[in-house]
């Protein structure tokens, strides 16, 4: 019998893979014919109130898509064609590839140098054609390194604040729904306290800037000021964590995981009784900060005033009004006598108490929708968040607009700026907590996995500056404070 020539053999199975595919095509443009017809039949049959022309119109995109549909799964079926082609005939020169798993899009060699090469041109290959859209959303300027240090938990609640102390003993601490607020070891995530004198929601945490004092503001009306004394326990080995890249983990907790009763510290001592309780606000006290100094406090309330009073008397001071509805959050500049209010009337208010006699006061409008909140940086800057999904650096010097803007894709809480790093961390209510440079430029996504991170929305960011294992720490409605070592090169920074 005659011998097939090479050449003849591939031309022969090159023609009769277009003949398989234009009977294919045949094949799908008649079933589609058919489903037309059945579909354009069952239009008479159904009872919609849409009209017909509409219904039709919708089919025919839909039938669209189908068909973009299918012709997929036939190109996909004829690359594991080839492949298995491939693997047939490397078999038989006596060259195997394991594991060639194409859902796993991996395939292993054992054999030579020529057939790892080969295994590594298909993996890459593969990852290419079916990944396009998923890399297309990535970002490949982050090498920032994040991991996981440690978690806080003991909240029947979610935790709406956390601070960390700026004396020592440095401790964190946690403001909750749950009624209470807890002083927590930073290297053991043991509870060291629980200030139980608040009688609603706890819904801001702030030090005294030199004593062991905390300033909690609580939805009860009040603003309590309340001493501890805290011995922090030894140290336990920290956990074997692998460092994790910043960007784009694999998330594979989209579904909220159910929520179980979580069993509070039961050897945790508590303080019922405060040293200074500060009332007359109308309204939920939703934030409190220390001046410099340490003399005076400032509160922020739903009803629609700043509050200053002497921490000595608990006297008011001063009622600082002017925003047209209810107040986010109020911060102090850790060096000057000024104040940042934010409102839900879409801006931020900065006043200035540096002279006595005279206290002037600045209003930024630049969002449009609620400003979270607004804080200081050392500089004479102010970060601004905002429900609008967008957080803006103002130069406090000129106030008409702002040098940077960073747009995300989810509402922003309560940011925090680090002194020494000069990074900003976003908490989103989507469960994600992102990275920026005061330029704006984003520098990484904290990990977010079924393993790591929280479940649900994040509302509170801190940095801690001191030298302790976390660097950051953030809180949310999952009742956990979850303590971060961030580690960002110094290159990336000065990008």
């Amino acid at each position: 019998m005659p011998v097939e020539s090479g050449s003849s053999a591939a031309a022969r199975q090159a023609k009769q893979k277009r003949k398989s595919h234009s009977l294919s095509i045949r094949r799908t443009n008649s079933t589609e014919q058919e489903r037309s017809g059945l579909q354009r039949d069952m239009l008479d049959g159904q009872d919609s109130k849409l009209p017909l022309s509409l219904r039709s119109n919708l089919l025919d995109l839909f039938s669209q898509i189908e068909r973009e549909f299918e012709n997929l799964y036939i190109e996909n079926l004829e690359l594991r064609r080839d492949i298995e082609t491939l693997n047939d005939r490397l078999a038989a020169e006596g060259q195997t590839l394991e594991g060639a798993d194409l859902a796993k899009g991996a395939l292993k060699t054992k054999a030579s140098h020529s057939t790892s090469q080969l295994s590594q041109k298909l993996k890459t290959t593969y990852k290419a054609s079916t990944s396009k859209i998923v890399s297309s959303f990535k970002a490949t300027t982050s090498r920032a390194v994040c991991q996981l240090v440690r978690e806080y938990v003991g909240h029947r609640d979610g935790i709406w604040d956390l601070s960390v102390s700026r004396t020592q003993p440095v401790v964190l601490g946690t403001a909750s729904a749950d009624h209470s607020a807890m002083l927590w070891s930073i290297e053991t995530g043991k509870c060291l306290l629980k200030y139980m004198g608040h009688q609603g929601s706890v819904n801001s945490i702030k030090f005294h800037p030199t004593e062991q004092m905390a300033l909690t503001a609580s939805g009860d009306q009040t603003a309590h000021i309340w001493r501890y004394m805290v011995q922090l326990p030894t140290p336990q080995p920290v956990a074997d964590i692998s460092q994790t890249p910043c960007e784009d983990d694999v998330d594979f907790s989209d579904k909220d995981e159910a929520d179980g009763e979580v069993e509070g510290p039961n050897d945790c001592p508590s303080v019922r009784v405060a040293t200074t309780t500060l009332r007359s606000h109308q309204g939920v006290v939703i934030a409190a900060d220390w001046l410099v100094g340490g003399k005076q406090v400032v509160t922020a309330s739903w009803d629609r005033a700043a509050n200053l009073y002497d921490v000595e008397t608990s006297e008011l001071v001063h009622s600082l009004t002017g925003h047209d509805q209810e107040l986010t959050h109020c911060c102090t500049h850790p060096t000057q006598r000024l104040v940042v209010t934010s409102s839900r009337d879409t801006t931020f208010r900065l006043w200035d108490f540096r002279d006595p006699s005279i206290h002037s006061v600045n209003v930024f409008q630049g969002h449009t929708d609620t400003v979270t909140s607004a804080v200081f940086t050392v500089g004479d800057n102010v970060v601004s968040g905002s429900d609008d999904r967008t957080v803006k650096v103002w130069d406090l010097k000129n106030m008409r607009s702002p040098i940077a803007t960073i747009r995300t894709d989810s509402a922003v809480n309560r940011i925090s700026v680090s002194v020494t790093q000069k990074i900003i961390a976003l908490p989103h209510d989507n469960r994600q907590v992102r990275l920026f440079d005061m330029a704006g430029v984003r520098l990484a996504r904290l990990p977010r996995s079924n393993r790591q991170g929280h479940r649900r929305m994040v509302c509170c960011s801190a940095w801690c500056e001191d030298n302790t294992s976390c660097n950051l720490f953030t809180c949310g409605f999952d009742r956990q404070a979850i303590g971060w070592n961030i580690n960002i090169p110094a290159l990336l920074q000065e990008k």
